[in-house]
């Protein structure tokens, strides 16, 4: 039975046209995420096609539709036309000639069976015809997902030896995609997890994060640490980062608050900050990065007694990552307009005090007192400032 893809919103791009014709409908095809995307009914962020064409080749005939092309990847086969409505990657069919589990060495193919073998799992090796938009399903990926059922394409260990990565890779589609986890896909992961250790730390940190970011990856992340793949990645952590994981997400769910992968991340560290920061440096994640996990790591119950004391004294986001860690409001700081200390050194000198190190005290006794009677106006502040500069002179 013939197979067609529906149409999907990205499907129907006035943008499209122009470059399937561009590369000949008969030499190319829809692939990956967004035809199985467009056959689950959700969202697809990407477009992506293969092609039968060379990339010099495919760059040749973008120029000449006038379409202008990036060579994002061109080594490995990889072309990016730049479309009024997204970008689009067209890669060069290819089959793999050498892997090491970090890297493979490649060869451009003419068989789309053979590009589909290389691929990591079933259900992004469907491609999609661009005129009739039939499926060509080489492994039995349509079967699969109708299943929910995450498979690696032939033997599992192999296709993880292939690429060390794809360990990761099967447990964030599982959550997205999966219902009971598939034996052989679980057994090689466990059996291969070790390998995860040679691949680089930026490669685990991106793909880490992107779980992280799922609906909910705390099931998921249950799973990986009950196999020993989590405590390869991330051995700081416990049973109890586990069910703060899912803690923190149902309060984001409660609140209404959006997914975050780093507020997660510190949710499965210990509430540390010397060990948040040592896991964010080995994963090397920014220094914006670092400096929030410290902070959210650095959590303490009195955090809830003045929400927005701690939105100014840190940030509204990091305020929201605390409270939201320790299962509190957010109401109190939401949509809040962090206000600014209505005097300055200035005026504890015109009041006084002369220059030194007595005005910075005083500044900051006239804050404190500021932040504790819950951010007063200006006229308040200076009879603060007032009675300050009086205690201070004696």
């Amino acid at each position: 039975m013939t197979i067609t893809l529906p149409k999907a919103d990205w499907a129907a791009r006035a943008d499209l046209p122009a470059l399937i014709a561009a590369l000949g409908a008969q030499d190319c095809r829809y692939v990956g995420g967004c035809v199985r995307d467009g056959l689950l009914g959700v969202p697809a962020y990407d477009v992506d096609i293969a092609t039968r064409h060379l990339p010099q080749d495919v760059c040749a005939r973008l120029e000449e539709a006038g379409i202008r092309s990036v060579p994002t990847g061109i080594d490995h086969g990889t072309v990016t036309a730049i479309l009024p409505e997204g970008p689009v990657e067209i890669t060069t069919l290819r089959r793999d000639v050498e892997t090491d589990g970090r890297r493979a060495t490649i060869a451009f193919a003419n068989a789309w069976e053979d590009d589909a073998a290389r691929r990591d799992f079933t259900i992004n090796a469907l491609y999609a015809h661009p005129d009739t938009l039939e499926i060509d399903d080489y492994f039995g990926g349509l079967s699969d997902l109708d299943a929910r059922r995450v498979r690696f394409i032939g033997d599992a260990r192999e296709r993880i030896r292939e690429d060390h990565l794809r360990i990761l890779r099967y447990f964030r589609f599982q959550a997205r995609f999966g219902a009971e986890p598939d034996d052989e896909a679980i057994a090689a992961c466990r059996d291969l997890a070790s390998t995860l250790k040679g691949l680089s730390r930026e490669r685990v940190a991106g793909e880490l994060l992107s779980i992280l970011k799922l609906p909910d990856p705390a099931p998921v992340c249950e799973l990986m640490a009950q196999l020993g793949v989590l405590p390869v990645i991330l051995p700081e952590v416990e049973d109890e980062g586990i069910a703060a994981l899912a803690d923190l997400v149902a309060q984001e769910k409660a609140q209404g608050v959006e997914a975050d992968p780093i507020r997660r991340l510190a949710a499965l560290l210990p509430p540390d900050k010397v060990t948040a920061e040592q896991v964010a440096s080995r994963l090397r994640l920014s220094n914006a990065q670092r400096k929030r996990i410290g902070i959210a790591a650095s959590r303490e119950a009195s955090d809830a007694e003045d929400p927005r004391a701690l939105a100014y004294r840190l940030s509204p986001e990091s305020a929201c990552d605390r409270l939201l860690l320790l299962g509190e409001s957010i109401a109190p700081v939401t949509g809040w307009d962090v206000p600014r200390l209505p005097i300055s050194g200035g005026d504890i000198l015109a009041a006084g005090i002369d220059k030194g190190p007595l005005i910075a005290r005083t500044l900051r006794a006239v804050e404190s007192r500021w932040i504790e009677e819950g951010f007063p106006g200006e006229d308040r502040v200076r009879a603060m400032m007032v009675e300050e500069v009086a205690r201070a002179t004696g």
